[in-house]
């Protein structure tokens, strides 16, 4: 008899070959790339440094492409980006001390926004492993213990037979929902060593799925179908899963709204007559969600963004479906289903019954009607001009990734994404700088397709060394910087109230002449010219920068109990 636990991967006579006689030359470093090689590997992110040499003297004897940023934080940003835009986890290839700690906002972005990324760090040597003080350079007492409370799972290489293992258990790790990063760390003097290990060949890392309990969805199943009124709460969770034709397929069979949250942009047609599309911001939104008697939330933990600051209080059943346990039930009591999302919601389509409301779409239409009418009378037509302007430049399939600026949280709520996994933002941590360099990987990702990438001028300062990597590999980017002379929505913050802003206001360079100096074609365009400049800016291979100067404000809150 023969179990599945008895099944070995069999290497072919070439593997068999290899590693009978290795190539002469080798060390850690080599096992390092050859692992990644084996995982199904094709790009690596990151910033070489004095204890990483080994790994990156391998790469050359590697046929992995490597893009280097200037910025080991941006590096971070690219691999989060490339990990979101192909479902694959992104090695990030990091140095110790300085260089590590330098990535862990965009690691923390990862971990919100469950990108896998797979971060790989050199350690100081192995003597100096366990908080010894011996004065290396770079040395942390426990370089891992700054990770931890980061990212998914942290991996220590003491000898390099544990290289392929590590490198697999955390690739798996990644890639087990809920995606995140995950970090490597391997000492300097382990990464230098020569090897005799055989080459590196067949690496079985299979992520765990993460299936839902029958009895959870049969329970979910009969509240839906048997509901006067659902509703659904769609967020990231479902692009992360690519879970968004099953979502549509259950939505239609239950007649039941959907809303998608700001990391689910695109998980739901914008104008689907079911479509709340995503303004979730907006109390109408909140008080038609509220009325719900059955709530389906699908992939989100309805955090303060995506519960209008933590005024939402849904009056009928929830039913969560979430695949991060720590969020499961963290801010309503729900039926909490512990689930990948697309598996939980085939279940729920094989099991619920189909469901007659065809006055559905004149409710979504009302809704939608009332916070346009909100909208209207703020007087933001310059806001609303130019977000249609992005939206009309930008090809349907191209992606777009958002720093933390006042038109990206306008286009959270009012940007339709034509497509699942198309718009990315920084909304999970919040951090600034992340737009430029997503993009970046997202281009190194797909060349074949143009990305956008959109700045307000102080994240941009954040990214501007990143204007020279996008010159070196000639990456399709075109970078839109709304230049607003400062932090604008901390102006707008400060001023609301304080009365006043401090500290908001910025000496900045000129940007395109400052693109110009890295060999980047830059453009100055006002709002009426913007539709037209941006498209001619997409539509030109290799990376290029538009600068618009305006001053944009936000739509009014509608969780301070004032409308």
């Amino acid at each position: 008899m023969t179990h599945d636990h008895d099944l070995v991967l069999r290497p072919t006579p070439a593997q068999i070959e290899a590693a009978l006689n290795p190539p002469p030359g080798r060390n850690g470093g080599d096992l390092v790339v050859e692992t990644l090689t084996g995982l199904g590997a094709t790009t690596v992110f990151g910033l070489p440094g004095q204890h990483a040499l080994g790994m990156f003297d391998a790469l050359r004897r590697s046929d992995l492409r490597y893009v280097g940023l200037r910025v080991e934080n941006n590096a971070g940003f690219a691999a989060d980006a490339y990990g979101r835009v192909t479902g694959e986890a992104a090695p990030l290839l990091l140095s110790t001390g300085p260089g590590a700690l330098t990535s862990l906002a965009a690691l923390q972005e990862a971990a919100a926004a469950s990108a896998p990324v797979l971060a790989i760090s050199s350690q100081v040597p192995t003597a100096g492993l366990g908080g010894g003080r011996h004065g290396y350079l770079h040395e942390l007492p426990d370089q891992a213990a700054s990770f931890r409370g980061v990212v998914k799972s942290v991996h220590t290489v003491r000898a390099q037979s544990q290289i392929p293992s590590a490198i697999a258990a955390a690739w798996k790790s990644a890639l087990t929902v809920p995606h995140g990063p995950v970090w490597v760390e391997i000492p300097q003097d382990v990464l230098l060593a020569k090897t005799s290990l055989p080459v590196v060949t067949a690496v079985d890392a299979t992520p765990d799925e993460l299936a839902p309990r029958p009895e959870l969805t049969a329970v979910a199943a009969e509240s839906l179908s048997r509901a006067e009124r659902p509703a659904v709460i769609a967020g990231g969770g479902v692009v992360r899963a690519d879970a968004s034709g099953k979502l549509l397929a259950l939505a239609e069979k239950l007649n039941a709204p959907v809303v998608t949250t700001f990391g689910g942009k695109g998980a739901f047609p914008w104008e689907h007559p079911l479509s709340l599309q995503s303004w979730l911001e907006d109390r109408h939104t909140t008080d038609f969600l509220e009325d719900a008697d059955v709530l389906l939330v699908v992939g989100s933990g309805l955090g303060e963004l995506s519960s209008n600051y933590h005024t939402f209080e849904p009056r009928g059943r929830v039913i969560q479906i979430e695949a991060d346990l720590g969020k499961l039930e963290s801010n309503h009591p729900a039926l909490g289903i512990h689930a990948d999302a697309r598996l939980a919601l085939q279940a729920l389509l094989e099991t619920v019954e189909e469901r007659t409301d065809p006055g559905a779409p004149d409710r979504v239409r009302e809704v939608l009607g009332k916070v346009r009418e909100r909208i209207a009378a703020q007087e933001l037509t310059l806001e609303q001009d130019v977000l249609a302007a992005v939206r009309r430049a930008l090809p349907p399939d191209s992606p777009s990734f958002w720093d933390m600026t006042i038109l990206a949280y306008w286009a959270w709520s009012a940007f339709d994404a034509q497509g699942p996994n198309t718009m990315h933002s920084a909304q999970g941590a919040g951090g600034l700088g992340y737009g430029f360099p997503a993009a970046l990987g997202a281009a190194a990702a797909d060349p074949t397709r143009p990305v956008l990438a959109v700045s307000g001028d102080g994240g941009a300062l954040y990214s501007i060394a990143e204007l020279a990597t996008a010159r070196q590999y000639g990456l399709n980017v075109t970078w839109l910087i709304v230049d607003d002379g400062g932090y604008g929505i901390l102006r707008e913050y400060m001023t609301d109230a304080f009365g006043r802003a401090t500290a908001t206001e910025l000496t900045r360079p000129d940007y395109v002449a400052l693109a110009e100096s890295f060999g980047v074609p830059g453009l100055r365009t006002t709002p009426g010219t913007l539709e037209t400049d941006l498209a001619k800016a997409l539509a030109e291979p290799g990376p290029s920068v538009v600068v618009l100067p305006a001053v944009l404000r936000m739509f009014a809150p509608t969780h301070l109990g004032t409308d």
